[in-house]
């Protein structure tokens, strides 16, 4: 059954065997573990992770392919091997998931930030991140340029990204107007101590992005005493011409423990 597209769900659905092939092969999956798809849509990348031996659960919001995919799978789906969950991935909770487990998916772009922040900021993360995103986002997030970002910080603090491949817009039906790209996000891991501690960090980045023309010793200035910010950034190596985009990953988690 052909299916319409829904620009309110920022659907494009993958067709290129190719790329769901390269997908498959960056999850390194193991048969028996547990992967998590988000919106599945027509089922190309659910049919490849299953013949891969993964145990499946896919999340599906959409009322119209929620019918197909049950159908479809309805053997795996008998075996247990596949779940499918009628429900918006945004209004899951932590409870939802339980470690081990990878997220492998082409995403709607539209929440790519969001399926970042609501994974690596979880309690139970997963061990590794294979997706589908934006090229523009995935040149964002992986900074070969050496600036950082607000995006990029973000990512990186939980995990090291990877661009595994580019992917042109006529992979996919209907095609977007734009390019994307497959990344992989491995060593994932909770660098901080507590949520609090978590809550400061990105206190802290955004305060150092508010203002990108700025040096990042004024931007602080909103979050912490100057003569703390001077001090910490003597401890750190960090000079007072310093902007937010020359400042590595690590050393965001380093201020952060040193102005908490």
């Amino acid at each position: 059954m052909k299916f319409f597209a829904k620009k309110s769900l920022g659907q494009n659905f993958l067709a290129s065997p190719q790329a769901v092939s390269d997908i498959t092969r960056a999850a390194e999956i193991v048969s028996g573990e547990t992967i998590v798809e988000i919106g599945p849509g027509t089922g190309i990348l659910t049919e490849a992770l299953l013949r891969e031996g993964a145990s499946l659960v896919a999340y599906e919001k959409d009322d119209r392919l929620q019918t197909t995919l049950s159908q479809k799978f309805s053997k795996e789906i008998a075996e247990k091997r596949f779940v499918l969950v009628h429900k918006d991935i945004l209004e899951t909770t932590d409870d939802d998931f339980r470690a081990p487990y990878k997220v492998v998916a082409n995403i709607p772009y539209y929440i790519t930030g969001a399926i970042l922040r609501m994974f690596l900021e979880a309690k139970e993360k997963p061990s590794l991140m294979v997706l589908m995103v934006q090229k523009e986002v995935a040149d964002r997030i992986i900074a070969h340029d050496g600036k950082e970002s607000m995006l990029s910080i973000s990512v990186k603090a939980y995990g090291t990204p990877i661009l595994i491949r580019k992917v042109g817009r006529g992979s996919f039906r209907p095609a977007p107007t734009v390019d994307s790209a497959v990344i992989r996000i491995e060593h994932i891991r909770n660098p901080f101590s507590s949520r609090e501690e978590e809550k400061r960090f990105f206190e802290i980045v955004r305060a150092g992005f508010a203002q990108k023309r700025k040096k990042l010793l004024r931007n602080l200035e909103s979050v912490a005493e100057k003569s703390v910010i001077e001090k910490t950034f003597t401890s750190v190596g960090l000079g007072e011409n310093t902007r937010a985009e020359d400042v590595s990953p690590s050393m965001w988690i380093e201020m952060t423990k040193k102005l908490g």
